[in-house]
């Protein structure tokens, strides 16, 4: 099959299932500010992707405690030094407010988030600006946002998707999208073991 990945690093995995894999760039990211983030008068700071732990480490960030809403963005909290002292076992904001201990909360995440989850303070890292495209062919996309959905709509795009969580799949049906299937495990992991192991997608 042609996968159409919006993830250059994802190229080579879904080559490796014996796919053909097509990168296209469907959203980028803006940072909102470059002061420094102070969350010591919250009990958690709570980080929900990987683009909010780069823009936590490219500000500077004190805290007394971070939860990470799953294994990636904990990986990138991490690889910048940040102490990550809770990873949430379900990869949603319902896992982390199912986890989190009582006390105040400062979700730091893309201006648009979800705040009808955790009962927490909001501060906007950054902007997700969905990106004009030709996009290619494909007979399935690999995405991880619901902006990504969005936008593949957007550029006149129609094609299966594979999406990395139940809230971008959501979003993805939202937007007119068929999804073909929802990774078990909300992270990069996750979305090509779901491209694997569905029978439609085994190559010929």
């Amino acid at each position: 099959m042609r996968v159409l990945v919006t993830r250059e690093e994802l190229v080579g995995r879904v080559e490796s299932l014996g796919h053909d894999a097509v990168f296209c760039e469907l959203i980028r990211v803006e940072p909102l500010g470059d002061e420094p983030v102070d969350a010591r008068a919250y009990d958690w700071l709570v980080v929900t992707s990987r683009n909010g732990a780069q823009e936590l480490a490219r500000r500077g960030v004190s805290a007394n405690h971070i939860a990470a809403i799953g294994p990636a963005t904990a990986e990138a909290l991490r690889s910048h030094g940040l102490r990550v002292d809770l990873v949430a076992a379900t990869h949603t904001q319902e896992g982390l407010r199912d986890e989190l201990p009582d006390g105040r909360l400062l979700l730091a995440a893309a201006e648009g988030a979800r705040q009808d989850v955790l009962d927490a303070d909001f501060l906007p890292l950054y902007r997700t600006t969905e990106l004009r495209r030709d996009v290619p062919d494909a007979d399935v996309a690999l995405l991880m946002s619901g902006s990504a959905a969005r936008a593949l709509v957007a550029n006149g795009a129609r094609m299966l998707v594979v999406a990395i969580g139940p809230q971008t799949a959501a979003e993805a049906r939202a937007a007119g999208l068929d999804v073909a299937a929802i990774a078990a495990t909300h992270d990069v992991d996750g979305l090509v073991e779901a491209l694997r192991s569905s029978s439609w997608s085994s190559p010929s």
